[in-house]
């Protein structure tokens, strides 16, 4: 006589379960196995395209080292790249490529506030992390839900600074011409403010469309003003036409621009005699710094762009955050990129470093070409030092680092 045994109801389940379990176990290691997609979206055409290559290799550079230490928890980073043209609208389609089609977690290194302002309610309501050099004030007041930090001092701190040396200058009567951006207006308010404090006036303001060929009509309300300092509140393309034209109209008074406008680029342009005396004011890299060096040799430049450095640190932020957390989602970096970027844990300043501290269990903050990265509540870079220069016979003079 044969005897039937049948199966306990636990038998059963457990059984199902362990069914279940084994088919799902190739899609958990493919998951674990799938590289990691990052976003760099850089100004390689425009008015940023000055700054976009070395910004997106700067980022390039920090993803092959990773992937040359075995990646980020054993995953490879895969890095997709486009081009924001410098242009609010290219940049929007370019950003829903990014995360749309290629998936991308972050998106890194947007340059120019309007662009920036464009882009980032895409990557909030995604929920993919942004990462962004641009200044305005009004950008980390967007609703991002804590899904962005700039490493770019803001519009606040950048003219405090600017203005303070224009009373450390001496200057009593400053005059804009800015081109039309959503860092305009924001900074004249906030200058203005400065130098009523320090007992000197903002004595008029004019903002222009940026792609005019021409403007002498705003040069002409500046002059009949009678300044002592213009403020050159523009774009590379706009500040050149601007300075030609003070230079033809016989203006003698002071000039100064922000570092991103008045270029390299810029002086290779005009003829000496029209820059002369320029003053010119950026966030300096942490020029002193290992990690300053290193990306320089990288980049194969003795003097490093801020966006350039900011970048690298931003790559380097991203991946560290990723690691920590142990998951490569928008969410995860935005939980985490304070907790490897500031705080008591061991300073580096390489992300293969910091990669080997965090498999080691290791507390880690980070500090990279570009200086401290410490954010506060809403995203904005805490300290940071600034580079003053003056342009003489053609070329930049550092008149301090402070």
């Amino acid at each position: 006589m044969s005897i039937i045994l049948h199966p306990s109801r636990r038998q059963v389940l457990t059984g199902t379960a362990a069914v279940v379990a084994g088919l799902a176990m190739p899609s958990i290691v493919r998951a674990q196995s799938e590289p990691i997609r990052l976003g760099a979206l850089n100004p390689l055409t425009g008015a940023g395209g000055s700054y976009g290559p070395t910004m997106r290799k700067a980022i390039e550079g920090v993803v092959s080292r990773v992937n040359e230490a075995g990646g980020i928890n054993g995953r490879k980073v895969e890095l997709a790249g486009e081009d924001t043209q410098t242009n609010p609208d290219a940049a929007v389609r370019a950003a829903r490529k990014l995360i749309d089609v290629d998936k991308v977690s972050a998106i890194m290194g947007t340059w120019a506030s309007s662009v920036t302002t464009a882009v980032a309610p895409l990557c909030w309501e995604s929920k993919v992390f942004i990462t962004t050099v641009s200044g305005s004030d009004t950008i980390t007041k967007l609703p991002h839900q804590g899904y962005l930090v700039r490493t770019q001092p803001n519009t606040h701190l950048q003219i405090r600074r600017l203005g303070e040396f224009l009373l450390e200058l001496g200057n009593k009567r400053v005059f804009v011409l800015a081109a039309q951006t959503p860092f305009a207006l924001p900074s004249q308010e906030r200058l203005t403010e400065v130098l009523t404090a320090g007992g000197s006036q903002m004595i008029g303001g004019v903002i222009y469309d940026k792609d005019k060929t021409s403007f002498r009509s705003e040069i002409d309300q500046a002059l009949k003003a009678n300044p002592d300092m213009i403020y050159l509140n523009g774009y590379t393309p706009d500040v050149t036409v601007v300075l030609r034209e003070l230079y033809k109209a016989g203006y003698e008074g002071g000039k100064i621009g922000q570092a991103y406008a008045v270029n390299q680029k810029l002086l290779a342009s005009l003829p000496p005699e029209v820059t002369e005396g320029t003053y010119t004011v950026a966030p300096s890299p942490s020029v002193n710094s290992a990690a300053y060096k290193r990306l320089a040799a990288f980049l194969g430049k003795d003097d490093l762009d801020p966006y350039s450095c900011q970048c690298n640190d931003q790559a380097s932020l991203v991946c560290l955050a990723m690691a920590k957390a142990g998951d490569s989602s928008g969410t995860a970096i935005k939980e985490t990129i304070r907790k490897i970027s500031q705080g008591p844990g061991e300073k580096v300043d390489d992300v293969v470093d910091g990669l080997k501290a965090l498999a080691a269990g290791k507390e880690i903050n980070f500090e990279g070409a570009s200086g401290a990265c410490d954010f506060d509540d809403i995203g904005d870079i805490l300290t940071t030092n600034f580079r003053y220069e003056q342009v003489e016979k053609g070329a930049f003079k550092t008149l301090k680092i402070a």
